[in-house]
């Protein structure tokens, strides 16, 4: 596990480069915390940071929003909060072959029906800022992460 206090927006960037930087062939990241602790403002420095252009819109209400990556492949953002049940994922038609990165919000609600993460990002309100605590989930979350970290 590592452990990082997010001050503010920009640092949140920076982490979201960072992530990007390093970013394996494909990668599932699982996004745990509490309403308004971080989740889509990561998420979507991530995408940014992969060359995303255009809006980045909140999955909120459509569950799930699709970026082609510039590199190649496809990046799904997902927000599961609003799921009553793991089977309703099978009605969205996610082609997982073409999938370089999923961002999975509230992933405990996807429990089972989801491709097993390479990281878990845990984040949660701490003053102005943000807590932020990346656990490997996978050999490759671990090489992920010391890459990350590394000065």
């Amino acid at each position: 596990m590592h452990d990082l206090f997010l001050p503010d927006a920009d640092a949140t960037a920076e982490l979201g480069a960072r992530l990007a930087q390093h970013l394996p062939a494909q990668a599932v990241v699982e996004l745990h915390g509490d309403l308004g602790a971080g989740k889509s403002t990561l998420a979507r420095a991530l995408l940014r940071a992969l060359g995303v252009t255009g809006t980045i819109r909140s999955p909120t209400y459509t569950l799930v929003e699709q970026y082609p990556l510039p590199a190649g492949g496809m990046a799904l953002h997902l927000d599961l909060y609003r799921i009553g049940d793991p089977g309703e994922l099978e009605f969205l038609g996610l082609d997982a072959g073409e999938i370089r990165l999923w961002l999975v919000e509230w992933p405990e609600r996807g429990q089972g029906a989801l491709p097993h993460p390479e990281l878990r990002i845990e984040l949660e309100v701490e003053g102005m800022g943000r807590r932020c605590r990346l656990r490997p989930a996978s050999p490759v979350g671990e090489a992920w992460v010391a890459a990350l970290t590394q000065k």
